[in-house]
């Protein structure tokens, strides 16, 4: 895959997550600093379809999406496809996949507008649910897929095969299926190793396994998933944290590498992630933080 040049961006949309009022006001004055410029840049919900259909259309050459890591999930999926690079502005929690502060954004963004940045690839996965051989769904999914029970407060089982050979029956609550950059998230939560975000690999990591494998298992990139549920209460499959799909019994999840990657702008020098992964490893998230 051709990674994509940094270059002087002209064309610039500036996206705010909505329940956020200070993403918002912040969205209007970085748009207007950008208009000042003689740039072309327009602001507007990340939700907005008209703004969506902009960036899906190759209309703009950069993303500045300002909210907390939700943001940049759904900035990440929104870009991926056609490829259009994306600056984080925190104005959320804790701010993983995030480069710039609310207090430093203007320094930042200038170095932005000369072409002064790099561009850090983050691999996105493809998972399809099929139902008695049918697909009924798919997603690209820039953090994790997880597959597992619903409300029911009672494991279920996942048949597990790797490249269509048996590894295990997970007796579990689920199994997550992660990117390297999931890996910081429910996956690490769950126990999981932590991955150097270039990576392009899979992460297996069950949660709360009865009497099943334990250990988080990492798959080449061109290794495939395959996860049938054999449950008889509710079961559901998860994609970066949107609303649960429900599964029945005997449905299957298969997930493999996607043809989409994610494009970070990133300013500081490559070694950041181990530098920031400390630091934040010392913090807790905000409590109830959606952005």
């Amino acid at each position: 895959m051709m990674s994509i040049e940094a270059i002087p961006p002209q064309r610039i949309a500036v996206a705010s997550y909505p329940a956020r009022e200070e993403a918002t006001e912040l969205a209007v004055v970085i748009t207007a600093f950008l208009t000042e410029r003689g740039l072309i840049a327009h602001h507007a919900s990340l939700y907005d379809e008209t703004l969506c259909s902009q960036v899906k259309d190759g209309g703009v050459d950069l993303l500045i999406a300002l909210g907390g890591d939700g943001t940049m999930l759904r900035a990440g999926h929104l870009c991926a496809p056609s490829q259009v690079p994306i600056l984080g502005i925190n104005v959320g929690g804790l701010g993983f996949l995030i480069e710039v502060g609310r207090d430093d954004w203007q320094s930042k963004v200038e170095r932005v507008l000369t072409g002064d940045y790099w561009l850090q690839e983050r691999m996105m996965l493809r998972a399809e649910h099929y139902c008695r051989e049918e697909m009924v769904g798919a997603w690209d999914v820039l953090n994790e897929c997880t597959i597992g029970r619903g409300a029911t407060v009672r494991p279920v089982q996942l048949i597990t095969e790797i490249d269509g050979f048996y590894l295990t029956t997970y007796v579990a609550d689920s199994l997550i299926v992660a990117t390297p950059t999931g890996s910081t998230a429910y996956a690490l939560a769950a126990g999981g190793p932590i991955l150097p975000p270039e990576l392009r690999n899979i992460l297996l990591v069950p949660v709360a396994p009865h009497l099943s494998i334990d250990r988080s298992i990492v798959l080449h990139e061109g290794s495939w998933v395959k996860v049938t549920v054999r449950t008889s209460h509710q079961a559901t499959v998860c994609i970066d944290g949107k609303p649960p799909e429900s599964l029945q019994d005997q449905d299957y999840v298969e997930v493999r590498a996607s043809e989409h990657t994610v494009h970070f702008v990133r300013l500081q020098e490559p070694g950041y992630f181990y530098r920031n992964l400390t630091s934040r490893m010392h913090r807790n998230p905000v409590v109830g933080d959606k952005g």
